[in-house]
Protein backbone atom coordinates (compact mmCIF):
# COMPACT_ATOMS: atom_id res chain seq x y z
CA UNK A 1 0.00 0.00 0.00
CA UNK A 2 1.32 3.60 -0.59
CA UNK A 3 0.37 6.03 1.99
CA UNK A 4 0.12 9.88 1.12
CA UNK A 5 3.41 11.04 3.17
CA UNK A 6 4.07 14.55 3.14
CA UNK A 7 6.81 15.73 4.71
CA UNK A 8 6.48 19.05 3.93
CA UNK A 9 3.78 19.57 7.09
CA UNK A 10 5.79 19.89 10.50
CA UNK A 11 3.21 19.69 13.18
CA UNK A 12 4.07 21.23 16.24
CA UNK A 13 4.18 18.01 19.00
CA UNK A 14 3.95 18.67 22.93
CA UNK A 15 4.74 15.74 24.64
CA UNK A 16 3.56 14.92 28.29
CA UNK A 17 5.19 12.25 30.35
CA UNK A 18 3.59 9.94 32.78
CA UNK A 19 5.95 8.87 35.54
CA UNK A 20 3.36 6.38 36.89
CA UNK A 21 3.28 4.38 33.60
CA UNK A 22 5.93 5.58 31.90
CA UNK A 23 3.58 6.66 28.96
CA UNK A 24 4.19 9.48 27.11
CA UNK A 25 0.69 11.67 25.78
CA UNK A 26 1.11 14.08 22.41
CA UNK A 27 -1.41 17.15 21.90
CA UNK A 28 -0.18 17.44 18.10
CA UNK A 29 -0.91 21.19 16.58
CA UNK A 30 -1.32 21.61 12.84
CA UNK A 31 0.70 23.98 11.96
CA UNK A 32 -1.62 26.16 9.73
CA UNK A 33 -4.29 26.17 11.91
CA UNK A 34 -5.77 25.90 15.88
CA UNK A 35 -6.81 22.44 15.16
CA UNK A 36 -5.44 19.47 17.39
CA UNK A 37 -5.39 16.22 18.26
CA UNK A 38 -4.42 14.05 21.09
CA UNK A 39 -2.98 10.78 21.41
CA UNK A 40 -2.36 8.21 24.04
CA UNK A 41 -4.36 10.29 27.17
CA UNK A 42 -3.95 8.46 30.67
CA UNK A 43 -6.16 8.31 33.46
CA UNK A 44 -4.50 7.90 37.09
CA UNK A 45 -5.28 5.39 38.95
CA UNK A 46 -4.44 3.83 42.20
CA UNK A 47 -5.37 0.45 41.91
CA UNK A 48 -4.40 -0.96 45.70
CA UNK A 49 -7.11 1.80 46.52
CA UNK A 50 -9.87 1.45 43.89
CA UNK A 51 -9.23 5.67 43.02
CA UNK A 52 -9.17 6.91 39.35
CA UNK A 53 -8.28 10.77 39.77
CA UNK A 54 -7.98 13.08 36.28
CA UNK A 55 -4.30 14.97 37.27
CA UNK A 56 -3.02 14.14 33.89
CA UNK A 57 -5.87 14.05 31.57
CA UNK A 58 -6.72 17.88 33.13
CA UNK A 59 -2.86 19.32 32.21
CA UNK A 60 -3.87 18.08 28.67
CA UNK A 61 -7.23 19.97 29.03
CA UNK A 62 -5.46 23.04 30.25
CA UNK A 63 -3.21 23.21 27.59
CA UNK A 64 -5.10 22.84 24.89
CA UNK A 65 -7.46 25.85 26.16
CA UNK A 66 -5.02 28.02 27.86
CA UNK A 67 -3.44 27.72 24.24
CA UNK A 68 -7.01 28.44 22.20
CA UNK A 69 -6.36 24.77 20.12
CA UNK A 70 -9.72 23.14 18.81
CA UNK A 71 -9.00 19.55 19.88
CA UNK A 72 -10.72 17.44 17.04
CA UNK A 73 -9.26 13.87 17.40
CA UNK A 74 -8.40 11.93 20.51
CA UNK A 75 -6.17 9.01 19.16
CA UNK A 76 -5.40 5.79 20.59
CA UNK A 77 -2.97 4.12 19.35
CA UNK A 78 -3.74 0.71 20.50
CA UNK A 79 -5.41 -0.88 23.66
CA UNK A 80 -3.00 -0.26 26.01
CA UNK A 81 -2.43 -3.31 28.89
CA UNK A 82 0.00 -0.99 31.23
CA UNK A 83 -2.04 1.92 31.52
CA UNK A 84 -5.98 3.38 31.41
CA UNK A 85 -7.04 6.02 28.55
CA UNK A 86 -9.17 9.11 29.72
CA UNK A 87 -10.33 9.76 26.17
CA UNK A 88 -13.94 9.96 27.11
CA UNK A 89 -13.02 12.34 30.09
CA UNK A 90 -11.59 14.61 27.71
CA UNK A 91 -13.96 14.17 25.16
CA UNK A 92 -16.80 15.51 27.36
CA UNK A 93 -14.62 18.48 28.47
CA UNK A 94 -13.12 19.41 24.41
CA UNK A 95 -15.05 17.53 22.61
CA UNK A 96 -13.26 15.76 19.62
CA UNK A 97 -14.11 12.15 17.59
CA UNK A 98 -11.83 9.07 19.53
CA UNK A 99 -10.65 6.94 17.28
CA UNK A 100 -8.73 3.57 17.31
CA UNK A 101 -8.03 0.50 15.08
CA UNK A 102 -10.61 -1.62 13.54
CA UNK A 103 -9.03 -4.73 14.92
CA UNK A 104 -10.47 -3.48 18.19
CA UNK A 105 -13.43 -6.00 17.56
CA UNK A 106 -10.85 -8.23 18.00
CA UNK A 107 -9.19 -7.11 21.42
CA UNK A 108 -13.25 -6.78 22.38
CA UNK A 109 -13.96 -10.68 21.40
CA UNK A 110 -10.77 -11.57 23.17
CA UNK A 111 -10.91 -10.16 26.04
CA UNK A 112 -14.95 -10.22 26.74
CA UNK A 113 -14.43 -14.05 27.08
CA UNK A 114 -11.46 -13.18 29.59
CA UNK A 115 -13.46 -11.32 32.01
CA UNK A 116 -16.95 -13.15 31.24
CA UNK A 117 -18.58 -9.63 30.11
CA UNK A 118 -21.89 -11.12 28.63
CA UNK A 119 -24.04 -10.03 25.90
CA UNK A 120 -24.23 -6.22 27.14
CA UNK A 121 -20.76 -5.35 26.26
CA UNK A 122 -20.89 -4.73 22.68
CA UNK A 123 -17.98 -6.20 20.44
CA UNK A 124 -18.72 -3.75 17.46
CA UNK A 125 -15.89 -1.03 17.79
CA UNK A 126 -18.89 0.99 18.43
CA UNK A 127 -17.51 2.39 21.75
CA UNK A 128 -15.59 4.46 19.40
CA UNK A 129 -16.61 7.57 17.47
CA UNK A 130 -14.11 6.15 14.38
CA UNK A 131 -12.76 2.60 13.35
CA UNK A 132 -9.70 3.02 11.34
CA UNK A 133 -8.71 0.55 8.73
CA UNK A 134 -5.39 0.35 7.05
CA UNK A 135 -4.85 3.39 4.95
CA UNK A 136 -7.50 5.39 6.34
CA UNK A 137 -6.97 9.23 5.89
CA UNK A 138 -8.49 11.49 8.25
CA UNK A 139 -7.91 15.50 8.69
CA UNK A 140 -6.68 17.96 11.72
CA UNK A 141 -7.59 21.05 10.42
CA UNK A 142 -5.60 21.63 7.86
CA UNK A 143 -3.28 18.42 7.74
CA UNK A 144 -3.75 15.49 6.44
CA UNK A 145 -3.30 12.28 8.62
CA UNK A 146 -3.44 8.83 8.01
CA UNK A 147 -3.34 5.25 10.02
CA UNK A 148 -0.86 2.19 9.29
CA UNK A 149 -1.59 -0.77 10.63
CA UNK A 150 1.14 -2.73 12.69
CA UNK A 151 -0.50 -5.35 14.58
CA UNK A 152 2.06 -7.69 16.65
CA UNK A 153 2.59 -6.39 20.08
CA UNK A 154 -1.56 -6.06 19.74
CA UNK A 155 -3.93 -7.11 16.71
CA UNK A 156 -5.13 -3.41 17.13
CA UNK A 157 -2.26 -1.44 17.06
CA UNK A 158 -1.66 1.34 14.47
CA UNK A 159 0.55 4.02 13.64
CA UNK A 160 -0.62 7.95 13.04
CA UNK A 161 1.21 9.99 10.83
CA UNK A 162 0.44 13.41 10.81
CA UNK A 163 3.05 15.42 8.10
CA UNK A 164 6.67 14.57 9.13
CA UNK A 165 5.45 12.81 12.78
CA UNK A 166 4.58 9.28 13.23
CA UNK A 167 3.31 7.84 16.85
CA UNK A 168 4.48 4.52 16.78
CA UNK A 169 2.64 3.36 19.68
CA UNK A 170 4.12 0.41 21.00
CA UNK A 171 5.66 -0.76 18.01
CA UNK A 172 8.89 1.05 18.98
CA UNK A 173 11.08 2.25 21.48
CA UNK A 174 13.71 4.13 21.25
CA UNK A 175 16.81 3.58 19.77
CA UNK A 176 18.45 1.66 23.01
CA UNK A 177 15.04 0.46 24.40
CA UNK A 178 13.99 -1.75 21.33
CA UNK A 179 10.82 -2.85 20.75
CA UNK A 180 7.65 -4.11 22.51
CA UNK A 181 6.50 -7.52 24.21
CA UNK A 182 4.51 -10.02 21.61
CA UNK A 183 3.28 -12.46 23.89
CA UNK A 184 -0.13 -10.53 24.90
CA UNK A 185 -3.15 -12.45 23.96
CA UNK A 186 -3.29 -11.66 19.79
CA UNK A 187 0.11 -10.89 20.07
CA UNK A 188 2.68 -12.40 17.91
CA UNK A 189 6.72 -11.53 17.34
CA UNK A 190 6.68 -12.04 13.03
CA UNK A 191 3.89 -9.95 13.11
CA UNK A 192 5.93 -7.31 14.98
CA UNK A 193 8.65 -7.40 13.03
CA UNK A 194 6.96 -7.27 9.63
CA UNK A 195 5.13 -4.49 11.09
CA UNK A 196 8.18 -2.89 12.24
CA UNK A 197 9.56 -3.25 8.70
CA UNK A 198 6.47 -0.78 7.88
CA UNK A 199 7.24 1.95 9.98
CA UNK A 200 11.15 1.64 8.91
CA UNK A 201 10.28 2.15 5.13
CA UNK A 202 9.16 5.68 5.90
CA UNK A 203 11.11 8.36 5.22
CA UNK A 204 14.56 8.45 6.74
CA UNK A 205 13.80 12.26 8.42
CA UNK A 206 9.85 11.12 9.84
CA UNK A 207 10.16 11.92 13.49
CA UNK A 208 8.86 9.52 15.21
CA UNK A 209 7.03 9.46 18.70
CA UNK A 210 7.42 6.64 21.20
CA UNK A 211 4.02 5.72 24.01
CA UNK A 212 6.33 4.80 26.47
CA UNK A 213 10.35 5.40 27.37
CA UNK A 214 11.67 3.62 30.39
CA UNK A 215 15.37 5.26 30.53
CA UNK A 216 17.50 2.42 30.29
CA UNK A 217 20.92 2.27 31.51
CA UNK A 218 19.91 4.77 33.61
CA UNK A 219 19.50 7.70 30.77
CA UNK A 220 16.49 10.59 30.79
CA UNK A 221 13.73 9.55 29.32
CA UNK A 222 13.38 10.59 26.07
CA UNK A 223 10.35 10.21 23.31
CA UNK A 224 11.14 11.03 20.02
CA UNK A 225 14.19 10.05 16.89
CA UNK A 226 14.04 9.61 13.39
CA UNK A 227 13.01 6.78 10.83
CA UNK A 228 17.14 6.83 9.77
CA UNK A 229 18.29 6.71 14.07
CA UNK A 230 15.94 3.52 14.36
CA UNK A 231 17.09 1.60 11.14
CA UNK A 232 20.95 2.23 12.19
CA UNK A 233 20.61 1.61 16.11
CA UNK A 234 17.49 0.00 16.93
CA UNK A 235 18.76 -3.04 19.26
CA UNK A 236 16.37 -5.37 18.41
CA UNK A 237 15.79 -4.50 14.46
CA UNK A 238 18.46 -2.12 13.81
CA UNK A 239 21.46 -2.83 11.39
CA UNK A 240 19.82 -5.37 9.50
CA UNK A 241 18.12 -8.19 11.90
CA UNK A 242 16.96 -10.92 10.51
CA UNK A 243 13.05 -12.11 11.18
CA UNK A 244 14.32 -14.98 12.27
CA UNK A 245 16.76 -13.35 15.10
CA UNK A 246 14.09 -10.76 16.03
CA UNK A 247 11.93 -13.68 16.98
CA UNK A 248 14.29 -15.71 18.66
CA UNK A 249 15.02 -12.80 20.83
CA UNK A 250 11.63 -11.65 21.25
CA UNK A 251 10.05 -14.96 22.04
CA UNK A 252 12.68 -15.69 24.42
CA UNK A 253 13.01 -12.34 26.10
CA UNK A 254 8.93 -11.94 26.69
CA UNK A 255 8.78 -15.59 28.94
CA UNK A 256 10.88 -13.43 31.31
CA UNK A 257 8.61 -10.39 31.88
CA UNK A 258 6.02 -10.10 34.11
CA UNK A 259 2.42 -9.07 33.52
CA UNK A 260 2.10 -5.03 33.33
CA UNK A 261 0.54 -3.86 36.69
CA UNK A 262 -2.12 -2.26 35.39
CA UNK A 263 -3.08 -4.84 32.91
CA UNK A 264 -5.88 -5.72 34.31
CA UNK A 265 -7.86 -2.46 35.22
CA UNK A 266 -6.58 -1.27 31.67
CA UNK A 267 -7.76 -3.65 29.47
CA UNK A 268 -11.53 -3.55 30.86
CA UNK A 269 -11.41 0.20 30.52
CA UNK A 270 -9.47 0.51 27.55
CA UNK A 271 -12.10 -2.44 25.07
CA UNK A 272 -14.96 0.38 25.69
CA UNK A 273 -12.95 3.59 24.95
CA UNK A 274 -12.42 4.65 28.76
CA UNK A 275 -15.24 4.29 30.09
CA UNK A 276 -14.72 2.60 33.77
CA UNK A 277 -17.09 -0.73 33.63
CA UNK A 278 -20.80 -0.79 35.94
CA UNK A 279 -22.20 -3.26 37.92
CA UNK A 280 -26.19 -4.27 37.64
CA UNK A 281 -26.43 -1.44 39.87
CA UNK A 282 -24.87 0.88 38.28
CA UNK A 283 -21.80 1.38 40.19
CA UNK A 284 -18.06 1.77 38.75
CA UNK A 285 -16.96 -1.91 39.05
CA UNK A 286 -13.61 -3.64 37.95
CA UNK A 287 -13.50 -7.13 37.14
CA UNK A 288 -10.24 -9.74 38.52
CA UNK A 289 -10.27 -12.83 36.39
CA UNK A 290 -8.10 -15.32 38.05
CA UNK A 291 -5.45 -17.19 35.99
CA UNK A 292 -7.12 -16.05 32.70
CA UNK A 293 -4.05 -13.83 31.53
Amino acid sequence: MTYPIDMTIKPEVQAFFDEATNTISYIVKDPSSDACAIVDSVLDIDYAAGRITYDHADELIRQVQSQGLKLEWIIETHVHADHLSAAPYIQQKLGGKIGIGSKIMVVQETFGKVFNEGTEFQRDGSQFDRLFDDGDTYMVGNMPAFASYTPGHTPACMVHVMGNAAFVGDTLFMPDGGSARADFPGGDAATLYESIQKVLALPDEMRLFMCHDYGPNGRDIQWETTVGEEKAHNIHVGSGKTKEDFVKFRTERDATLAMPKLIIPSLQVNMRAGEVPTDKDGNPTLKVPLNGL
